[in-house]
């Protein structure tokens, strides 16, 4: 629980995250050794210009939407999905190529090293493009 000027009356902020959001935090945090509350209160003081127009565009473009449809068919199923911008970089590393292609990490590493998706190992990591990638995707499967 973060606690705003470390006073016990202050408001305080629970955040829930993506896995891929809390480990990069996690990671972040033990590698600089500061606390994550430390480290989000900094980002957001450095990062987080509500008084602005510039900064709540910027803000406004992080925001998750959600969009529900109604739908005439009795047998339908109704539900909510929450959209995400995402525009993923020309060269992605495995954990990228993994939210891009939507599998997980070791699938992308297994599928890499038996050649089955293009991509590149320079020294100890992969690197892959994502025009290459949208091309094996595109392309047929051959076995």
């Amino acid at each position: 629980m973060l606690r705003a000027g470390g006073r016990c009356h202050a408001p305080a902020l629970i955040a829930t995250a993506p896995a891929t959001a809390v480990d990069k935090l996690d990671r972040a945090a033990e590698a600089l050794g500061m606390r994550k509350k430390d480290l989000v209160a900094g980002l957001v003081s450095k990062y987080v210009d509500p008084d602005s127009e510039r900064g709540l565009n910027l803000l406004d473009s992080l925001s998750i939407r959600k969009v529900t449809v109604d739908v005439a068919e009795p047998k339908a199923a109704l539900g909510s999905y929450s959209f995400q911008a995402y525009d993923p970089p020309e060269v992605m590393n495995v954990e990228q190529a993994s939210q891009f292609l939507q599998t997980d990490e070791a699938v992308i590493i297994e599928m890499a090293e038996s050649q089955k998706l293009p991509g590149r190992k320079l020294g100890t990591v992969w690197r892959f493009s994502r025009a290459a990638l949208l091309a094996c995707l595109s392309s047929p499967e051959t076995r």
